[in-house]
């Protein structure tokens, strides 16, 4: 059945529309308001009618009523999709979160006769997520400072030592100090904590991450191929992998004795960066783990999800090998 003679009357798509557990709305042409379901006056708590034309703008939060109205204005100039998260203002005085989205209805000649539009409440879904990153920024901060807890205890160590435990302590704490930073890189931000790489590349970061491994300076890890831009975008979920990738290879794999390699690398595919992981003359592996853990797997969604990537690995016997596709266009604003 088409749309037409699905919604042969304006009554059948109001009680459609009301049957719904979600607020639905309709414009004209140029943007004013002439309908609400049911779900919009139960929400809001207003009288039916009185948020007709731009009346409804009110209801909005006043930090987010200009950007509400900028994105509105742009999509009746240009036709493109409605879409913005917002305050709207609930019957019990309360401001919640939603996001309004509307897409327009078209004729046939392609013209635009009406924009149908829907709030979704998301300020449950919203607060859960931002106490859960307070949690993880709390627990991040905590680990940082025992990076720093422990570089102050080799000092005061240090005090009391020869010459020769001296020049051990002043290394040890130089790793330390490199894995605090390196965790700089993989620990959640808030906007006010966030570092701004404006100057990292990926051979930069990666230069970084590994100082804390006595393998870089034997040369025992090889950085190569192309390098490219990263920002703080990019930054936070490549850094988990890599240092992921490295604690387990300290643990189980190529730098876990004295003769150990590992060569990273990164390959230009157009729209995607191929970076490849290889580890050599490590222990024998004796197959795949019988377990994922939790780190792995939080690594591979931050990898789908921030970096529309993906990450494969091979249990040789001989070495691990991982390779890792990532779009360019999210590792950096540069390259967006």
């Amino acid at each position: 059945m088409t749309s037409r003679g699905l919604f042969a009357s304006e009554g059948t798509f109001a009680t459609l529309v009301d049957a719904m557990p979600q607020i639905v709305w309709s414009t004209l042409p140029d943007g004013h308001h002439d309908f609400y379901n049911r779900r919009w006056y139960e929400f809001t708590g207003v009288p039916e009618g009185s948020t007709d034309g731009e009346g409804w703008a009110g209801l909005f939060h006043p930090d987010d009523q200009p950007r509400a109205w900028e994105r509105w204005r742009h999509s009746l100039a240009t036709g493109e999709t409605y879409d913005v998260e917002y305050r709207l203002r609930h019957h019990s005085g309360v401001y919640r979160w939603t996001i309004g989205r509307a897409l327009p209805v078209r004729d046939g000649s392609g013209r635009i006769v009406r924009w149908i539009g829907t709030c979704t409440d998301i300020d449950d879904a919203k607060r859960t997520a931002e106490q859960n990153e307070l949690l993880s920024r709390e627990l991040s901060h905590r680990i940082k400072n025992i990076f720093q807890v422990v570089t102050g205890l080799i000092s005061l160590s240090a005090r009391r030592a020869g010459p020769e435990v001296k020049a051990f302590a002043s290394e040890l704490r130089d790793r330390v100090g490199a894995l605090g930073r390196a965790h700089e890189f993989a620990r959640p931000h808030s906007e006010e904590s966030r570092p701004v790489f404006r100057d990292t590349s990926l051979h930069g970061m990666l230069h970084e991450l590994f100082a804390a491994y006595p393998a870089r300076d034997e040369g025992r890890i090889a950085v190569t191929g192309v390098d490219t831009p990263v920002d703080d975008r990019g930054a936070t979920p490549l850094a988990l992998l890599i240092h992921e990738l490295a604690t387990n290879a300290v643990k189980y794999g190529a730098l876990s004795n004295m003769v150990g390699r590992i060569a990273i690398h990164i390959e230009d595919r157009g729209e995607a960066l191929a970076i490849s992981w290889r580890e050599s003359d490590g222990p024998r592996i004796p197959g795949v783990p019988e377990r994922t853990g939790f780190g792995t797997r939080l690594v591979e969604l931050s990898i789908g999800q921030q970096l529309g990537g993906t990450v494969t690995r091979r249990w040789n016997p001989e070495g691990l090998e991982v390779d890792i596709d990532v779009l360019k266009r999210r590792l950096s604003r540069e390259t967006d």
